[in-house]
């Protein structure tokens, strides 16, 4: 029998990311909580509005000889709003990141093609 020393504990994030609670809101991260504070901060001033957290975008792909999308994952990101520019009001989809893994690019990059948006991401 091996030793649990190896196993990771129970209560680290896999990319070692501290949880941190804002306004009774759980965040995964330092970072994304200290974004949120920023997003509020632009909203009371009325740069932003409508932030929305932790939406889920469903990524669908055709398979070979199947004409029907076929749902393959989920990519969340973990703002959208809308940034006041200029007298119009532009929506913004936005994802905070400490260190962007491949799978993350990915999922990134399909779901900007699939909704034909962009994501802006924070470090």
């Amino acid at each position: 029998m091996g030793s649990r020393a190896s196993l990771p504990s129970p209560s680290r994030s896999k990319y070692r990311a501290v949880a941190t609670n804002v306004d009774g809101i759980r965040f995964h991260s330092k970072r994304e909580a200290a974004r949120y504070r920023e997003l509020r901060l632009l909203e009371k001033a009325g740069h932003v509005r409508d932030i929305l957290r932790q939406q889920r975008l469903v990524l669908h792909a055709s398979l070979a000889g199947n004409c029907e999308p076929v749902t393959i994952g989920a990519y969340v990101v973990d703002f959208v709003y809308e940034r006041k520019q200029g007298a119009t009001w532009v929506a913004v989809v936005e994802e905070v990141k400490g260190f962007d893994y491949p799978l993350g690019k990915w999922k990134r990059k399909h779901a900007e093609a699939e909704y034909g948006i962009a994501i802006e991401v924070v470090k």
